[in-house]
């Protein structure tokens, strides 16, 4: 081995430092009592004695861990991913380690590691959580592991090539949450209420015998002669229609809430509802707009369209003007041809600003169903109430 290479893997640690402070207190004794300084002279060389066999126990191997990480293919935004550890153990005997993951930049953790032991030959599994807080490329680095014996004059620095880059894309654990809601019709364990629509504006489903409740106007008088008994026409919620997300990527969507600004809290939301429509065989869209060119993916009722637009939403970063209106008038009448409910999602940061954007909200809502969703700044309110 490399002997520049073994001294770059030498560490000395805290119990070396102490060892040899009290063995230099102990010469400076025995310069004032004679007696002492054979005694200092024993302790230091048994003290070089047990350096160098902590050294040999170390340097024994040259490669003795060996392991890697196991990360999710792409990490989810503004939840808690398990990333683990898989090491092992190539030594003949006992050593406790630190192990410090080169983390990416972005968590601006300056002291993350932590410490196990290894029995001869062991082989663990460890696992931690990051909370990425921001979309993009996340460059993972090596892992270092610092190990001493059961001596611990002595660490030795090993590094495991592990470098690679995993993505952050929008909550998709979130959207698999509520995908399983959705399913197994639970959406309604989460506050999410089914209202009964008083019209027909929806799709025939079967005729059944009339029970009281049911909308007389439901009555099939054929069918009704034909069984000798009231039937009534039942009807479910219509079918493939549009559910557009509409994203504000102004300036007023920069504010930041726990970790998160707003707009990664509406890409969130909007990828979950875009994968609950397409499982409802409704059709999922998407627009952005701000003072620029927007976004858009057209609504499509294809289980694999949410990847189009899980892509679309992994780019999106916000501007810092004030997003023009008039052109997402404009962009909705150029790209979305019927009656659709559009979800817009936006914030207004006073009064005026929200009465000054209302004449185009208007124009929407002549056309389509709009629903717009804004945020509530919760720290103000806590402000407010003191």
């Amino acid at each position: 081995m490399n002997p520049i290479h073994i001294f770059k893997q030498i560490y000395l640690s805290n119990l070396f430092f102490q060892g040899l402070a009290g063995i230099a207190l102990t010469f400076l004794v025995g310069y004032f009592i004679p007696a002492v300084g054979p005694i200092a002279e024993l302790l230091f060389l048994g003290f070089v004695v047990v350096f160098v066999a902590d050294l040999v126990l170390l340097f024994s191997r040259s490669k003795p861990f060996s392991g890697d990480r196991n990360a999710p293919k792409r990490l989810s935004n503004g939840d808690e991913n398990t990333i683990r550890i898989q090491l092992q153990n190539k030594f003949s005997f006992s050593v406790k380690v630190e192990i410090i993951d080169e983390i990416p930049h972005q968590f601006q953790l300056r002291d993350f590691g932590f410490w196990t032991d290894f029995h001869a030959g062991e082989e663990k599994s460890l696992s931690y959580d990051l909370r990425p807080t921001q979309r993009g490329a996340y460059d993972f680095g090596n892992i270092n592991l610092f190990a001493q014996t059961k001596i611990g004059l002595v660490r030795r620095k090993l590094s495991i090539p592990a470098q690679e880059t995993i993505p952050v894309y929008p909550s998709f654990i979130q959207m698999r949450k509520f995908e399983m809601y959705a399913i197994s019709n639970r959406l309604t364990d989460i506050g999410v209420k089914k209202i009964r629509r008083v019209g027909h504006t929806m799709e025939f489903d079967q005729i059944k015998e009339y029970v009281r409740g049911d909308d007389i106007r439901s009555i099939n008088w054929k069918a009704t002669a034909r069984a000798n008994d009231l039937m009534v026409n039942q009807y479910q919620d219509e079918r493939s229609q549009n559910v557009i997300n509409v994203i504000d990527m102004g300036r007023v969507m920069k504010m930041p809430f726990d970790g998160l600004h707003l707009l990664d809290y509406a890409i969130n939301t909007s990828l979950v509802i875009s994968n609950i429509a397409l499982i409802k065989d409704d059709k999922a869209g998407l627009i952005t707009f701000s003072n620029t060119d927007s976004v858009v993916v057209k609504p499509e009722k294809k289980r694999t369209h949410i990847q189009r637009i899980q892509e679309a939403l992994y780019n999106l970063e916000t501007s810092f003007l004030e997003s023009d209106y008039e052109r997402l008038v404009l962009s909705l009448k150029k790209h979305v041809n019927q009656r659709s409910l559009i979800l817009l999602y936006t914030n207004f940061e006073t009064f005026s600003s929200m009465e000054r954007q209302l004449p185009y909200l208007q124009r929407i809502a002549k056309d389509h169903m709009l629903v717009t969703i804004f945020f509530e700044n919760t720290e103000m309110s806590k402000l407010l109430k003191q």
